[in-house]
């Protein structure tokens, strides 16, 4: 199994907030510690700590989550439920982290749409101007602002360096929501150029491990992958 270290994100992902478990033993972590030495050069910047389950481990790699057993010598790969609660405990860790990835990209490094009312709730949108699927999504813009959601796009273009280029017209744009409301809509948009975080989008989306677009997170950093009608959203944020 190989795990992919995503190391431009380690010193902001050392404040992760653990599952909750009993109190970390020490002997346990060095034990781990040294055996994933053996293995991953990067191991030292790994973060370890307690799970639900006596004797295991979770251990944080970057964005990558794991467990091991506290002798260091079994290591799952997966994700752990709680079948009680039917809580996925490995998803919630994640959802932390891709929390705290997007705040260190900031909403000024993304494409906001904003209700004129108050904003109940907010949604970050992995997109391609040239996706059939995302195209939908953007037609149900007016949906989501007549129910107070924020909306905000992260630029993943992927069908290629037309995708990229006009992502970038797109943000250097005089507005730059109209000028995706027109590329959207399947308008030739005027080219240009400017300092853009299209680079830093497509980062982000490496590091997140996002391989498809759409792609919906939630304010609580769940990843809801493919399109999902703008209704089923807005129940699911209400649910909430």
């Amino acid at each position: 199994m190989k795990l992919l270290l995503k190391l431009s994100l380690l010193a902001l992902l050392l404040n992760v907030n653990p599952v909750m478990a009993e109190d970390t033993t020490d002997a346990d972590i060095k034990a781990i510690q040294a055996a994933l030495n053996k293995y991953i050069s990067q191991a030292p910047n790994a973060v370890i700590t307690p799970t639900p389950i006596k004797g295991l481990y979770q251990v944080l790699l970057g964005t990558q989550i794991a467990y091991m057993s506290k002798d260091g010598k079994y290591l799952l790969d997966g994700d752990m439920m709680d079948l009680e609660s039917k809580l996925n405990l490995t998803e919630t860790a994640r959802g932390s982290i891709r929390n705290k990835a997007l705040s260190q990209l900031g909403e000024d490094n993304m494409l906001v749409y904003t209700p004129k009312g108050e904003t109940k709730h907010t949604i970050t949108v992995f997109t391609d101007i040239y996706c059939p699927y995302c195209r939908k999504l953007h037609n149900e813009m007016s949906e989501y602002m007549d129910n107070n959601v924020k909306v905000r796009y992260i630029f993943l273009p992927f069908k290629g360096k037309k995708s990229y280029d006009d992502s970038v017209s797109v943000w250097c744009a005089k507005d730059r929501n109209a000028a995706l409301d027109s590329a959207k809509a399947g308008e030739d948009i005027e080219q240009k150029t400017c300092d853009h975080p299209i680079d830093k989008h497509k980062e982000m989306a490496q590091i997140l491990s996002i391989r498809g677009t759409p792609a919906i997170m939630f304010e609580n950093g769940q990843m809801s992958p493919g399109y999902v009608p703008a209704a089923k959203v807005i129940e699911q944020l209400n649910a909430k």
